[in-house]
């Protein structure tokens, strides 16, 4: 029987507000600047980033707070009547179900997928599961070698909250998924942004988006921040105790009884601890013998991408001369 308290945090559905495009991934390519930019646009409604409703089969540990379908839908109750409703969860991409679960939930999608330089992607990567607990070896070498241990799950932290993407040679296996994506929703219906463009010209890959979403490309706005950069931790310990499984998983059972309203403020608390935990940081620079040896390994799936796309993107995987780094570089978008 539900209880009383249970009906007072039941979410309010409204049927006309469901998403109808998905910016999929891939994590570290442009995708949470690309979802804060669509977001101002008057006709956009963008929901919370990174729910994963879709994908079956990602396995997220009980510390990762997933929707079930209502929680999901209510995330959308904020919509206005603007033209399009979309969200954003970058795993989407990596995931072998996602696709075929966003296409019976709605035929008519539009797919949005970022690509950044595979090398580039993972190392970052790398840094951002250091920052947030799921990652607890200590050189982006020794992550790396361990893929195979943790295909078996061994050298899991505690505090591991997606293991999948500890397997950092699929994260960067581009090819497969997009086809994925072509296949089930046809070429028509997926754009793909390539990150070197949106850094670029932001303006000009950001106008291509809004085209693609048929919505006015010209209400573009004139602020492309920086958004998502890389970042450092401040206190270690707060942010062992904020990705701790047991005080994660509390909180998560505690939804099914608070109110909608409490609960939201408890996430967005949440969110303002992790935000004030850290500060910008300039990424260490990636050893140039580890660099050439990932540049010649991702070489062929390169070549693949290029091929299926149909652009040259084997500049990506060209071994060059190593330079000199400023003194502070910093990213338009995800590092």
């Amino acid at each position: 029987m539900e209880t009383d308290c249970n009906r007072h945090a039941s979410p309010t559905i409204n049927p006309q507000a469901r998403p109808d495009f998905f910016i999929v991934g891939a994590p570290k390519c442009g995708t949470t600047a690309m979802s804060a930019y669509l977001a101002r646009h008057p006709e956009i409604f963008m929901a919370r980033k990174e729910m994963h409703f879709f994908g079956s089969d990602l396995h997220f540990a009980a510390n990762f707070y997933r929707r079930a379908k209502r929680e999901y839908l209510a995330e959308f109750g904020g919509w206005n009547g603007q033209r399009r409703i979309g969200e954003a969860s970058v795993w989407y991409l990596l995931s072998k179900t996602a696709a075929a679960e966003i296409k019976a939930f709605n035929p008519n999608s539009r797919i949005i997928v970022m690509l950044r330089d595979p090398v580039e992607v993972l190392h970052s990567l790398y840094h951002q599961f250091r920052s947030d607990g799921n990652e607890n070896l200590s050189t982006f070498q020794s992550a790396l070698a361990n893929q195979d241990d943790r295909r078996a799950g061994r050298h899991i932290a505690r505090r591991t909250y997606f293991r999948q993407g500890l397997i950092y040679d699929e994260v960067a296996g581009y090819t497969e998924q997009i086809r994925r994506y072509f296949e089930v929703f046809g070429r028509e219906r997926v754009h793909v942004v390539i990150y070197d463009d949106f850094k670029a010209e932001t303006e000009v890959a950001f106008a291509r988006v809004l085209d693609f979403l048929e919505v006015d490309s010209t209400k573009i706005g004139n602020s492309f921040n920086i958004i998502n950069e890389n970042k450092s931790v401040k206190s270690r310990f707060l942010q062992a105790v904020m990705c701790d499984p047991l005080v994660r998983g509390t909180a998560i059972a505690m939804r099914s009884w608070l109110p909608r309203p409490a609960f939201n403020a408890l996430q967005n608390l949440e969110s303002l601890l992790a935000t004030l935990n850290v500060s910008p940081a300039k990424r260490s620079r990636l050893d140039p013998d580890l660099d050439a040896r990932l540049k010649r390994e991702f070489a062929p799936e390169v070549e693949r991408l290029s091929e299926l796309l149909d652009r040259d993107l084997t500049h990506w995987t060209r071994e060059t001369e190593p330079v000199a780094s400023p003194v502070c570089q910093k990213e338009l978008t995800d590092s």
